[in-house]
């Protein structure tokens, strides 16, 4: 509590000097009755002094909340007059400079207009409701743990891809959005608990996999059929959701991802096996009007990534989506010839450096396409063709 009242401000204007109201705050009065209020702040070892306002616009409590303001900039390294006097970014609602900094992405190319709805979609449900109607310069650390905290356990990879999105938005907001968030981002950790351990994604073991796709084969659904084209094509959840008949050339069996929907932003052709160019053909009969999505949501936009996350709870499997990629590996390792370049390139992975002139030269694109129909081959139980065991050749 401060020292000052009301009472000792109207018995101080007749005593003209300095009147301490502690932490800082103190009330200046000249000869003539004229009163304002400074606050100073001792901090690196050096003494500032920031004026407040006159006692005519600024009341008591006022005062002491400036006075706060500007301690705690000082601490977090920011300028403390941008506190007293916020420009016209730092009054905009958390909403407002979400949506502008999202505007001002779609300039550009490296983020899909897939991936901004997805961020859109992810403030609005995760952050908006406590954050969206707070001005700029109101949002601390306090405030985006409070936002944070019910899904930071619960939903620990969505809970970081919204911190990311909150941490950005402000960064793009406000004039010392800089040096702000290299404060802001330990600050708001500070505040919460720690999250469950990362391991790999679970892969479903291959040896599984050909009686679990007989029974996917079996479930209707789009969420099945884009599951079982991820499966199929050992592609990501997000390159499948976010596929397009534009992509596809079904004469030529070839699904080509555009750079700006890949991991490593180059561009991806997946050969289709004669078992995937049946699915995609199927799912062009059920073509939906009015999207050129493959695989749309119920409302012709983009399907969640829950979606395919809900067929494998829906039918007990205990594994991931991703995961399934793990899976494709394991297999064309253990149960193929196929060098492992092919198998990473089929995985659109960065290869490794001893094989990186190689991969400058070809995608092994002809080669990948004799792995996917044996991979395909293996998956839907139709035989064994094509795969050939490495230790088959051992001693020969």
């Amino acid at each position: 509590m401060g020292k000052l009242t009301q009472a000792h401000i109207r018995a101080a204007l007749a005593k003209p000097g300095r009147h301490h109201d502690g932490d800082g705050l103190i009330l200046f009065v000249g000869s003539a009755g004229q009163a304002s209020w400074v606050a100073r702040v001792q901090h690196d070892g050096n003494r500032r002094e920031f004026g407040l306002g006159s006692l005519r616009a600024v009341m008591l409590g006022e005062a002491r909340k400036k006075a706060a303001l500007v301690k705690a900039a000082l601490v977090a390294g920011r300028d403390p007059h941008l506190a007293l006097k916020p420009p016209k970014e730092m009054t905009r609602t958390f909403r407002e400079a979400a949506l502008g900094f999202l505007d001002a992405k779609t300039a550009d190319a490296k983020i899909s207009d897939a991936k901004r709805k997805q961020n859109l979609s992810q403030l609005k449900t995760y952050a908006f409701p406590a954050l969206g109607k707070l001005q700029v310069q109101s949002i601390d650390a306090d405030a985006i743990a409070a936002c944070l905290r019910p899904i930071w356990t619960g939903k620990p990879e969505t809970a970081r891809k919204v911190r990311s999105l909150i941490i950005r938005t402000l960064r793009f907001a406000r004039p010392d959005g800089a040096l702000f968030i290299g404060t802001l981002g330990p600050a708001v950790a500070d505040r919460l608990p720690a999250q469950p351990k990362r391991g790999n994604f679970e892969a479903m073991p291959y040896a599984d996999l050909p009686s679990f796709m007989s029974r996917l084969a079996d479930k209707g659904g789009i969420g099945a059929l884009a599951l079982r084209a991820a499966i199929l094509t050992a592609a990501r959840s997000g390159e499948v959701r976010g596929a397009t008949w534009g992509e596809l050339d079904l004469d030529a069996a070839v699904w080509t991802i555009p750079a700006e929907r890949m991991k490593a932003r180059r561009p991806h052709r997946v050969p289709l096996s004669p078992a995937a160019l049946d699915l995609f053909r199927h799912a062009l009969s059920i073509k939906r009007t009015g999207t050129d999505l493959i695989f749309p949501a119920a409302s012709g936009k983009v399907l969640s990534d829950m979606t395919l996350t809900k067929v494998l709870r829906d039918m007990e499997a205990p594994c991931t989506v991703h995961g399934f990629r793990s899976t494709f590996r394991d297999w064309a390792a253990e149960q193929t010839n196929h060098p492992g370049e092919v198998a990473e390139a089929a995985l659109a992975h960065t290869v490794p450096k001893a094989v990186e002139a190689a991969y400058r030269r070809t995608d092994f694109f002809d080669k990948r396409r004799d792995l996917m129909a044996a991979w395909a081959t293996f998956a839907t139980g139709d035989g064994g063709a094509d795969i050939v065991p490495i230790n088959a050749n051992m001693g020969r």
